[in-house]
């Protein structure tokens, strides 16, 4: 029996199944990606300075953003395996629960960004002026992660029954109006850097009242359940269990990126830094595009485990780790003879595309293993085993530190930031996808 706005992936054409839920996830996190885009290309009129300022603040929002991964992975697991067990009722608590228990850490991230902006965004060691605006920046943002956060519980949950269109048109509507109220508040209205947090603010405050609307009124899921409910120990800990693995690795990672991104200041100024974050919302093409199969692969893994049909989440993983392969060689190509052009359109600065561009030829040599590291975590994720990609992902991202240090002790000045990551994503990707088939092999 299947009750209102959920889906059954247990039957039908593997491939067909995970375009059908793969596609709107992609489409929805480049949509997220965009926000960012959005901002630094407009911002990159303004020069070098400001987009230091914003990519910055942008791996700070990245952490919160890696937060609140704990309820958009819990219900996306939680939820999806109560659907393929039929458990429906067992699926609405999971889905209130995810939902009040994001309220709950939004509130408590929101208010440490807030009340300790300064000495925060003190760690990059910036100019007096750029840090004055990016802790504007900063406080404006903070103050919407409860739209953030409630957005990818709501996210995962459509994503668990099957739903995952839904989300891509309220992020859609969301990207629509940033796009149109960013040149209209930095250059219109002349609030430059703070235009874009106030432009990030509406869009995101839009996409959750989307959400809201939608829940109740248009595409009901499992039968209105509540948004709050009083916390209960059992579901709360299988929660913690999934997500809080996903979001400690997530948060880890930009805790060391905001580490690379001191170091690049200290080797390469504003323009170190600059290159760091653009280069990484740039590589995000890629990285959205597997973690979109990787969140479409979990949902279908976790109802055809719970259903006990183990050979298709197998065939179901072979089939994502080809296709991604397809795209992740496509845009290797790109950035490694292209890399100064694809940066270019983002910062027209000379001096900034050829530092940018010598990070997206470096990190080229990755793409492919990065993409297969992501795509491997999909299916540990829908088996619920959600502590190894975590182990592999905490082990190697945290070595990115010593080794940039040590190429850059060497003579490899910035470059060597951009050689510890592509090193690191190398040994990811070859490390977790040979751990799941160790895990295969003892089915």
């Amino acid at each position: 029996m299947q009750v209102q706005g959920t889906r059954d992936l247990t039957q039908g054409t593997i491939r067909t199944q995970l375009f059908r839920l793969a596609m709107p996830i992609i489409a929805t996190s480049f949509i997220q990606m965009a926000y960012s885009l959005t901002d630094m290309a407009w911002l990159g009129r303004l020069g070098s300075e400001a987009v230091a300022a914003v990519g910055g603040v942008g791996m700070l929002t990245w952490m919160a953003g890696s937060i609140a991964l704990l309820n958009k992975t819990g219900s996306e697991v939680s939820v999806g395996q109560a659907v393929g067990k039929r458990d429906f009722a067992q699926a609405r608590h999971f889905a209130s629960h995810n939902v009040t228990m994001a309220l709950l850490i939004s509130l408590l991230c929101a208010a440490v960004l807030f009340l300790f902006a300064r000495p925060i965004v003190g760690i990059y060691r910036l100019e007096l002026s750029i840090a004055d605006a990016a802790v504007a920046y900063l406080r404006v943002v903070s103050t919407a992660l409860p739209f953030v956060f409630l957005s990818y519980a709501f996210t995962g949950i459509y994503n668990g029954v099957g739903r995952s269109s839904i989300p891509f048109y309220m992020n859609g509507t969301g990207l629509l109006t940033n796009i149109i109220l960013d040149p209209l508040f930095i250059f219109g209205f002349g609030w430059g850097t703070e235009g874009a947090a106030y432009a990030t603010w509406l869009s995101q405050a839009i996409v959750f009242a989307l959400f809201i609307y939608q829940l109740r009124s248009r595409n009901v899921v499992l039968d209105r359940f509540p948004f709050i409910e009083r916390l209960q120990r059992s579901y709360a800990m299988r929660i913690v269990k999934i997500g809080l693995p996903v979001a400690t690795f997530n948060t880890m990672f930009s805790f060391v990126n905001m580490f690379l991104g001191r170091t690049a200041s200290a080797l390469g100024g504003h323009i170190g830094l600059m290159a760091l974050t653009t280069g990484g919302q740039i590589e995000s093409v890629t990285w959205n595009t597997s973690q979109g199969f990787s969140t479409a692969l979990s949902t279908f893994v976790a109802q055809n485990y719970a259903a006990g049909k183990r050979l298709r989440v197998t065939n179901a993983y072979y089939t994502t780790l080809w296709i991604t392969a397809i795209v992740g060689g496509v845009w290797t190509i790109l950035f490694y003879f292209y890399g100064n052009e694809i940066f270019s359109i983002f910062v027209p600065e000379p001096d900034a595309y050829r530092v940018g561009g010598d990070y997206l030829r470096i990190d080229a040599y990755s793409q492919l293993l990065m993409m297969m590291e992501i795509s491997t975590q999909g299916i540990f994720y829908g088996l619920g085993r959600t502590w190894a990609p975590a182990i592999v992902s905490m082990t190697f991202t945290y070595m990115r530190i010593p080794l940039a240090l040590f190429l850059a002790s060497v003579g490899f000045g910035v470059d060597a930031i951009w050689w510890a990551i592509s090193i690191s994503s190398i040994t990811k990707g070859v490390v977790l996808t040979t751990w799941f088939f160790i895990v295969r092999k003892r089915w």
